[in-house]
């Protein structure tokens, strides 16, 4: 915005629908399994390469879903597909639970992959789209990072109540169909949603035409964009952060087992409750301040005339400590470790309110879902490709090893990702 356009920035409404957006993050976020699921698989035989195929077979369903997902929730509506997506990841919960053999994680990972791209763009469009309704879009990095806040919040709580299940019951089974719970009450929660906020396309008729012509125009809108270099160059930026983070974020829960193993205390619990124990605290500590760090996001991000310059910064930043921490775990100093990852769970909720904004105005409003959808799935494509890549190098030459290399290409590639205005 221009200095002559400039004018006092506009309070930050919270009502029922702010509430709503909250409250839908919160429960997203109660995913007991999260802060386990590597050791649930360590647990039940698998190895390292196992678990990164796992998740690349996750990332590749998202991925060959993302974009279509994305058109489908821009045409028929943005409920409709947040409910297929709540839908197919209740499946899964009850199939890890229920099915605890690898040809069976598979399927469970197929129906993730499809609860995830069919989610992620579309809900975040909604915000989005709320905020074009009200005529705030300029408060995007600060309304996100508020129910991004909550989101944390969520995962705050749910590292708690996954340490409890845990501890209580001695197994990592439990926490999935735990996780159904939250996901059912947030599947009722998106059906008190507005119409409006299906989009600018979701309300029209149903007839075969008409579906064609909004598949046919949301299609052309898309391919525009891609051309717009300005926001290939902004998704490059988001998605292949994303990707390396997802990629090595759940190898702190090895590295914290190591920890808490390596400690002469609560020994009459055993290896397991112990770990469980200590990992949910860590857990808790850790999304506490990403929770904070994401409700004020706006707020950093208001302090520099920039954001693609915090974008370009964060990432550097994320580069050294993820160094840093395969370093001092080649060091044998897991606790170290422990402590340098948290610095990078912080630097990414800090991050990602920024790195939407400044993508989300590169996108047409009628095609938003579609757009962050692209981006979406150039981060699950990255995932795909590097989560193999870091179960290979953990197997063969240790986490630590693994951390560093990777961290090695994500500086390779920081001249592809780094953002302009």
């Amino acid at each position: 915005m221009n200095k002559e356009e400039k004018r006092p920035r506009p309070v930050l409404e919270k009502n029922l629908q702010y509430y709503k957006f909250c409250l839908y993050g919160f429960f997203k976020n109660l995913k007991f399994f999260d802060p386990y699921l590597i050791l649930f698989f360590l647990d039940s035989g698998l190895s390292f390469l196992e678990i990164g195929v796992l998740l690349s077979v996750r990332e590749i369903v998202t991925n060959l879903v993302e974009i279509p997902s994305g058109m489908v929730a821009d045409v028929v509506g943005r409920r409709r597909a947040m409910l297929f997506s709540f839908a197919c990841y209740i499946i899964s919960f009850l199939i890890f639970f229920l099915f605890p053999v690898y040809g069976m994680f598979v399927l469970a990972m197929v129906f993730f992959g499809f609860g995830e791209a069919f989610r992620s763009g579309t809900h975040k469009a909604m915000i989005l789209e709320y905020l074009r309704i009200k005529g705030i879009p300029e408060l995007r990095v600060h309304y996100y990072g508020h129910t991004r806040g909550w989101s944390q919040a969520g995962a705050a709580v749910s590292a708690v109540i996954a340490a409890l299940l845990v501890f209580g019951s001695g197994s990592y089974r439990i926490v999935f169909i735990s996780s159904v719970i939250p996901y059912t009450l947030d599947l009722i929660l998106i059906l008190t949603y507005p119409r409006e906020l299906d989009g600018e396309t979701g309300g029209a008729g149903w007839s075969l035409k008409g579906l064609t012509r909004r598949f046919t125009a949301v299609f052309r809108g898309f391919i525009r964009t891609l051309g717009d270099p300005g926001f290939r160059r902004a998704m490059l930026s988001s998605s292949v952060y994303d990707g390396f983070f997802e990629s090595v974020k759940d190898y702190i829960q090895p590295v914290m087992q190591q920890a808490v193993l390596g400690l002469p205390v609560l020994l009459m619990l055993g290896e397991e409750r112990r770990t469980a124990l200590f990992i949910g605290m860590v857990y808790a500590g850790i999304y506490v301040f990403t929770s904070i760090a994401s409700r004020n996001a706006g707020t950093v991000s208001d302090r520099f005339p920039r954001i693609s310059g915090m974008l370009n910064v964060t990432y550097g930043m994320s580069v050294g400590v993820m160094a840093a921490a395969g370093l001092v775990i080649l060091l044998g100093v897991p606790a170290a470790a422990v402590a340098l990852l948290v610095v990078y769970f912080l630097i990414k909720n800090l991050r990602r309110p920024m790195a939407l904004g400044f993508l989300s105005e590169r996108i047409q409003n009628q095609l938003m879902a579609t757009g962050l959808s692209a981006e979406s799935q150039a981060k699950t494509l990255s995932v795909a490709l590097l989560a193999p890549l870091m179960g290979f190098l953990a197997d063969k030459l240790g986490i630590g090893f693994g951390l560093v290399v990777v961290a090695a290409l994500a500086l390779l590639l920081y001249p592809l990702v780094r953002t302009r205005e």
